[in-house]
């Protein structure tokens, strides 16, 4: 197999002072998205790479949590913060991920963007680091703010390891009630290689990618509670 480049670069920090959702018209370019001050250096970074800037330009927010093909690490960070989206017709919002999974359907009206409190981490594995992954893993965490702090909520939004183009590890759900901690998370990433449903190709075998999906796992909540350990 060509030799590959893990990169695991996005320590978000925490967004402070700043309201608590980012509401974003569907009809958006990706292009405002990325020069929008709402968007943290983390979310950014998913926005570039192998997207050009013409692309950006040219593909709205619609066409990106559409296509899920246009902007695909994008997409799986907005699942792993919790995002929602209002459709046409629809006074509540509803969860960007049932959207994802059509469990429900509609036109995008306003995508909408948590934007603090979620301690946030991601971790890739591809040829170089300027190419799409080959498995990329997106992990969002919200705790209490008593103590003993625990987990409140927990998505990891997986690239790579089924069928389709990116999903939650329903996995993830192992660490709510718990402590954010070493043992809590090797549990998940454990978990996580038993879950998914990786379709081997040649850049990556079935095996190969149910590997990587915990190791991309655990480096990702990782930095989720290395943020927690900052505050």
């Amino acid at each position: 197999m060509t030799e590959m480049t893990e990169t695991n670069e996005m320590h978000g920090t925490e967004l402070t002072d700043v309201p608590q959702r980012w509401n974003i018209p569907a009809d958006a370019s990706l292009q405002s998205v990325f020069e929008a001050p709402e968007c943290s250096p983390w979310l950014r970074k998913t926005l570039s790479g192998p997207i050009s800037w013409q692309v950006r330009n040219e593909a709205t927010v619609r066409r990106a949590l559409t296509s899920h093909r246009t902007a695909l690490p994008w997409v799986a960070a907005l699942l792993a913060l919790g995002a929602t989206v209002t459709l046409e017709g629809v006074e509540m919002p509803a969860p960007l991920a049932d959207l994802i999974q059509r469990s429900v359907t509609g036109r995008i009206v306003t995508l909408h963007v948590p934007t603090a409190g979620v301690r946030y981490g991601a971790a890739q594995v591809g040829r170089t680091p300027a190419d799409d992954p080959i498995v990329a893993a997106y992990a969002g965490v919200t705790l209490n703010d008593k103590p003993p702090k625990t987990v409140q909520s927990a998505r990891v939004a997986l690239i790579g390891v089924w069928p389709r183009p990116v999903g939650l590890a329903q996995a993830a759900t192992k660490l709510i009630g718990r402590p954010l901690d070493e043992e809590c998370i090797q549990t998940v990433a454990q978990a996580v290689a038993q879950e998914v449903t990786p379709v081997g190709d040649f850049r990556g075998s079935e095996a190969y990618r149910r590997e990587m999906a915990a190791v991309l796992t655990r480096r990702a909540l990782e930095q989720c509670l290395y943020q927690e350990q900052r505050r």
